[in-house]
Order: structure tokens, then C-alpha cells, then sequence
């Protein structure tokens, strides 16, 4: 879903908007320099940056509860942004102390510490003595950082970080490479990370996550004009906010419907090893209101689905020997169905029933099994024969065992599936605490918050079944298909992160999961 260009840029829907933008490094340096040509001066923009993070830094800590504030300063503009925060500080009253580790400063920089000097605010060489404040402001280096911390500045921050008082970082936490969130040698771990103008690709990373700590945005203003003209037609990289699941979930309904134009789902799933694989697909399927669910499970499960699902369609299949399912039943007929998912617990002796889905004309989820077979059964050669659209829903291990070439990315996880998604022709949805759905055109679907309250055994089954449900309704088929896999993945999470809130990280089985979807869209409907 590309971003609507001519949608008005004020109030709350240039907020959605920009919330929903991820640049790169290059990408937000020709958007700022569109800004400067344009004639914004360079010293005015960091004058309007620090007071917005001088502000905010103010609200999460106030005066009342702390006085010394330590700064750190590089030689960059970042350098530059968090001098005009200490100056800002200083006038505010906070006891404020400098670390300046380079002399050599970019000249806006330069005149900022020359200013702070002359007010009488202590500048140091060493950051020993910023060790009695109550809170350090990290502004040592910004985006675009990609040269590996060594020396004694690296030594500094690994001293930084195991101290106890809260980090705050002006962009991103020094040492984070902006694009692919690699740790570049050492990185402050902060607290609170205000990003500024527009979410860098680190954010949505999963191995830079642990030095954010709590991330938000500063939006200072960046004309949407400027932002269009530098990102691709449709944008290459969006996060999926609330907003915009709003606006994609198949709600409300037309006043008059039924239950065949809300999709017929076929899940594929289970085995006499696993039968709870089918339980919680199914439980994910019903949850997404699709208008008929029907379950192809061995036949020996099938009085444990009915009693489970008694509005399901359950449909018992032959089984082998150590309990998978061994075909499907002559009366299936795949072209019935409006979309299909196949996997969660089949166990690869199910490889039969994989190929033959594989021919099925109607968008096909893979997952668990599916995608283990799909991986014995050669993954890109098999997809590429492939006439409908196919999404694979792969933790780590699964993708690499899929796609070994793309692997080879990783841990940019942003890199890596897209160029799976590139060579399969299929949308890949890599699962992640910062989970990323990209398409076989380049886009990338980025889904901004989760909870580790959702590694737990079958979390994932919940997730396809409620994808499959998803696809299969007819109001979602005239739009993207990764963006309706995007809504799935964030609606999973939210009901994750839901779940956390009531009943702790520890409290969240699959089944508990499941319970929480709807309450996700109650609220979402409610709140906006």
C-alpha cells in the first residue's frame, strides 16, 4: 500500500504519516539537504531540533526530581544538537556538565562550545566527572555513523554502560550503524532514544533493539513534499502503525453480506504428534472473522477439533503410519477455497499434501512443516512454478533453511528478506521481535512493536491461521497482499503486547493469545 501523496499534511494525518515513514542513512541526508537548498539555514534547524529533545528531556525528567545533567558532545551536528540542549538545560536551571572527547569540531559545532564555554558550563576531556550526574545525555555521534568506536572513546561508552543512571540519545544511541542496527565495535546502551524528523532503519532491526530502550519521535517539521521526493512510488520501507490497520482491516462489513463473500478458509495442519498445531491454527483462523473455516487434520483428530471448533467444517484425512496426514480426501477440491494455509504440526511426512496444495490457484500460507518441505523440495525452483501468490511465514532457522543465499544477509534482517522475497517471487514474512514482510517488487513491511511474551510454543500457528483468515476475505483481495500479511503480523502482536499488560510475559500461551484478537480490534475501533 503506497502512501497517499495528496492526503493533507497537517494535524493528525501528517502524524500517521510520518509515523509510518523508515528512511535509510543516504535516504534522510538528501531529504535534509532538499530542506537546506530550499533555504532553511542549518543553524536554524538545530536551534528548532534541540529545544523540541531540550523540551522533552524536561517532561521525562523534570527539575524537581533531578539537577545535574551530564552532556556527551562529538564533533558532528549531533555533537552540535546536544550543545544547544545543554545551553537549553543550563537556562532551565539544571546543573549541567560537558564531555568533549575531540577538539576538532565542524564549525556550527565549534561555535555552539565556544558559547556553552563563555555561559561557564564545565567542559571535560574525561567523562569521570559526569559520573555524579543524575542523567547523561548522549549526543556523540548520529546517523550515518559507520566507522567501528575504538580507543578511548570506546572505552569511555563500555564504562558508560555499566553505570546505573539513565541514557538519554539524541538520534540514535552511539556506535548503532543506521541502516543495518550493527553494533559498530561498542554502543551506548541508553534508556530513551529520540529519533529525530523520521524512524531510521535500526529501529526496526532486531539486533540494535537492546540499546534503544524506549524509542520515540521527534518530528521537527520536515515538509512531506521533500519526504515524497526522495523515497521510491510505492515507498520502499513503512512501519504498519494503528492508524493505518485501521484502515485496512475488513471493517465495518457492507450492511448486506454472507458468510461465502467473507471467504472460505482450508487450513492444513496437525498430526497425531502435534495435535495442537491444528487447535491453534484453527483458534487463529476463527479469530480473523473469516466467513467459513474448514480444517483438513488426520482423521483420529478430528472429534477433538469438532468439539473445539464446532463451527468449523473439520475434515478428516487418511493418515500414515506415524500419524500425519496421508492425502487429502478425493472430495476436497482446492479451487473451492478462497485461500488456503498449510503447515503448523503436520511433520514432514505430510510432503504429499504439500505438493499438492503447492498447485493450488488460490493465495497459499506456508508455514512450520510447510516451509520445512517446501525447503527439502528445493524452495525457489518449486515457487517459481508457483501460479498464485504464496506467503512464507519463516522464524530464523526456517529461513535459512530456505533461502541459504539470502541468509547470508543476516542479521540484516531488512536485506535479507527482501532479497528472498525478490529471488521466490513469493511475500516473505520473517518473524522477529521486529518482524519484516517484504514483496517480490522490493517493498518492506515493517511491524514496529512486539513483546517477548510471544516466544511460546504455537504463538506461531495462531499467526497463520489468523493470516489465512485474512487473505481469504473478499474486502482484503483488491488490496496488496503484503500489506494484508503486514495487518496480520500487527494485529498478532498487539494481541501479544495486549495479553503482557494483564497477564505478564509469562502468562501468554498460544491459547491465551488467541483469546486476545478480538479485544486488539474492539480497542483499535474505540480508541481512533
Amino acid at each position: 500500500m503506497a502512501f497517499d501523496k495528496q492526503a493533507l499534511t497537517t494535524g493528525n494525518n501528517r502524524r500517521e504519516q510520518i509515523e509510518q515513514v523508515v528512511v535509510t542513512a543516504q535516504q534522510m541526508r538528501e531529504i535534509e539537504g532538499r530542506i537546506f537548498e530550499a533555504g532553511m539555514p542549518v543553524a536554524a534547524l538545530m536551534e528548532k531540533v534541540a529545544g523540541l529533545i531540550s523540551s522533552r528531556i524536561q517532561e521525562l525528567y523534570p527539575r524537581s526530581l533531578l539537577r545535574r545533567v551530564g552532556v556527551l558532545v562529538g564533533p558532528g551536528h549531533n555533537g552540535g544538537d546536544a550543545l544547544v540542549v545543554a545551553r537549553e538545560l543550563h537556562f532551565q536551571g539544571y546543573d549541567v556538565l560537558i564531555y568533549r572527547p575531540i577538539s576538532k569540531l565542524k564549525e556550527l559545532t565549534a561555535s555552539h562550545a565556544q558559547y556553552v564555554e563563555s555561559l561557564g558550563i564545565p567542559v571535560y576531556e574525561q567523562i569521570s566527572p559526569l559520573y555524579q550526574c543524575e542523567l547523561i545525555i548522549d549526543g556523540l555521534f548520529g546517523f550515518g555513523q559507520t566507522r567501528v568506536l575504538e580507543g578511548e572513546i570506546a572505552a569511555t561508552i563500555d564504562q558508560l554502560n555499566q553505570r546505573s543512571q539513565p541514557v538519554v540519545s539524541i538520534d540514535l544511541p552511539s556506535g548503532i550503524h543506521t541502516d543495518t542496527g550493527e553494533v559498530l565495535g561498542t554502543a551506548v546502551r541508553a534508556t530513551h532514544t529520540l529519533c529525530l524528523g523520521l524512524w531510521k532503519l535500526a529501529f526496526l532491526q532486531d539486533q540494535a533493539l537492546e540499546y534503544f530502550g524506549k524509542a520515540e519521535l521527534i518530528d521537527f517539521g520536515i515538509p512531506m513534499r521533500d519526504v515524497w521526493s526522495i523515497l521510491s512510488e510505492p515507498v520502499g520501507m513503512q512501519r504498519m502503525t494503528a492508524a493505518t490497520a485501521k484502515d485496512l482491516l475488513p471493517i465495518p462489513r457492507p450492511v448486506v453480506t454472507h458468510k461465502y463473500k467473507q471467504g472460505h478458509l482450508l487450513l492444513i495442519c496437525g498430526s497425531r504428534r502435534y495435535s495442537g498445531g491444528a487447535l491453534l491454527t484453527g483458534l487463529g483462523g476463527r479469530g480473523s472473522g473469516v466467513g467459513m473455516l474448514s480444517i483438513a487434520v488426520p482423521e483420529s483428530l478430528k472429534p477433538m477439533l469438532s468439539n473445539q471448533l464446532p463451527e468449523a467444517l473439520v475434515i478428516g484425512c487418511p493418515e500414515t503410519q506415524d500419524g500425519a496426514i496421508l492425502e487429502l480426501p478425493e472430495a476436497v477440491d482446492l479451487s473451492k477455497y478462497s485461500a488456503i494455509a498449510c503447515g503448523p504440526g503436520l511433520t514432514v511426512g505430510a510432503q504429499p499434501v504439500v505438493q499438492q496444495v503447492l498447485e493450488a490457484e488460490c493465495p497459499l500460507v506456508l508455514d512450520a512443516d510447510g516451509l520445512n518441505i517446501l525447503a527439502e523440495l528445493r524452495t525457489i525452483p518449486t515457487l517459481l512454478r508457483r501460479r498464485a501468490t504464496t506467503v512464507l511465514t519463516p522464524h530464523a532457522g526456517e529461513f535459512k533453511r530456505l533461502f541459504p543465499d539470502s541468509a547470508t544477509l543476516l542479521p540484516d534482517r531488512v536485506s535479507a528478506v527482501r532479497k528472498a522475497s525478490q529471488l521466490s517471487r513469493a511475500v516473505v514474512l520473517l518473524k522477529g521481535a521486529r518482524t519484516a514482510i517484504a514483496h517480490p517488487g522490493g517493498s518492506v513491511w515493517l511491524i514496529p512493536e512486539s513483546t517477548p511474551a510471544l516466544a511460546r510454543g504455537g504463538s506461531g500457528d495462531v499467526l497463520t491461521g489468523l493470516l489465512g483468515g485474512l487473505l481469504a476475505q473478499e474486502a482484503l483481495q483488491e488490496q496488496p497482499l503484503e500489506a494484508t500479511t503486514a495487518v496480520a503480523a500487527w494485529w498478532h502482536a498487539q494481541a501479544g503486547i495486549m495479553a503482557a499488560e494483564e497477564r505478564t510475559e509469562l502468562g501468554v500461551d498460544a491459547f491465551t493469545l488467541s483469546q486476545y484478537l478480538i479485544p486488539v480490534v474492539r480497542s483499535l475501533f474505540s480508541n481512533h
